[in-house]
């Protein structure tokens, strides 16, 4: 979806790292990145690859705001000001989706990095893709990883399958309000797993904001951030969707696809949870703990 261009960010919501990371990459090609990413990619538990990744902690990291994000024009035009809208985005619609359940919605912290970072789940770098760490209830991106969504995972890079990941990565911290994600830790892996019910869930989450984003204003100007959905946009999401379900990456990988390591679920898992949240617009309907199957 594109944003309206007149609509006014608020970079304040997003801290810019890029450049500090000390960290090198791992590995080479697809190899070397698959391990990593199918441990964590959109994940929530970053701490489990400390000592994989190659990185070590930055004590001193300083942090500044989005350079040049402050409107929608900005937001079309740059992926790190797009980033940046959607977490505008986010943070105007769940404090009022969630009120209505009484449920306070305390704002994550959003940072944009490059190379590596130190977190409250440990040091983490490019590789682990984009994740949320509940420790410091802080959702990490290096905008780099969208173009490796396309390369390397055939994703669609229209702005709503950027946008989705965002999204999904912001339901890991309504788990976190809510009090679901530790059960991704309790049973991590498995296509009927609570790792795999957390990680639908999210999807589910996101789906549900895309809902209600045509219609969430930006509180300096009063327009909605976000124009009208169009089919395509709608097509962007299920594909980047599609293109990060463990099947997938694992028969890239491998050639081979085994469900009982899986921690995020199958392409279709991921299409199916994202459309509910999308079709319903209801919270309640993204209930992946109540299904025998998710």
């Amino acid at each position: 979806m594109s944003f309206n261009d007149n609509v006014e960010l608020d970079p304040s919501q997003v801290q810019d790292r890029r450049g500090l990371g000390r960290g090198t990459k791992i590995g080479g090609g697809i190899g070397g990145g698959i391990v990593l990413l199918l441990a964590a990619l959109f994940g929530i538990n970053p701490s489990l690859l400390e000592g994989l990744t190659g990185a070590t902690p930055d004590q001193s990291q300083s942090q500044g705001t989005a350079p040049a994000c402050k409107t929608g024009a900005d937001a079309n035009a740059r992926l790190d000001c797009r980033i940046n809208g959607t977490v505008n985005s986010l943070n105007a619609f769940w404090p009022a989706y969630l009120a209505k359940y009484g449920t306070k919605y305390p704002q994550p912290e959003t940072v944009i990095f490059s190379n590596s970072t130190n977190t409250g789940c440990g040091a983490a770098t490019s590789e682990v893709g984009p994740f949320y760490c509940p420790a410091d209830q802080t959702a990490y991106f290096d905008p780099g990883f969208f173009q490796e969504l396309v390369d390397r995972f055939g994703s669609s890079g229209g702005p709503l399958a950027q946008e989705y990941v965002v999204a999904h990565e912001f339901g890991h911290h309504i788990q976190k309000l809510l009090g679901t994600i530790d059960r991704a830790r309790q049973d991590p892996q498995g296509p009927e797993s609570g790792g795999v019910r957390v990680e639908l869930q999210a999807d589910c989450y996101a789906g549900l904001w895309v809902r209600y984003a045509t219609t969430t204003k930006d509180p300096g100007s009063g327009q909605p951030f976000l124009a009208p959905l169009k089919d395509q946009d709608l097509q962007d999401a299920l594909s980047a969707a599609s293109s990060v379900g463990d099947d997938r990456i694992q028969k890239a990988a491998t050639g081979r696809v085994s469900p009982e390591s899986w921690t995020h679920g199958s392409s279709a898992q991921r299409q199916k949870w994202f459309y509910q949240g999308f079709k319903t617009g209801d919270i309640n309907q993204c209930d992946t703990f109540k299904v025998a199957t998710p």
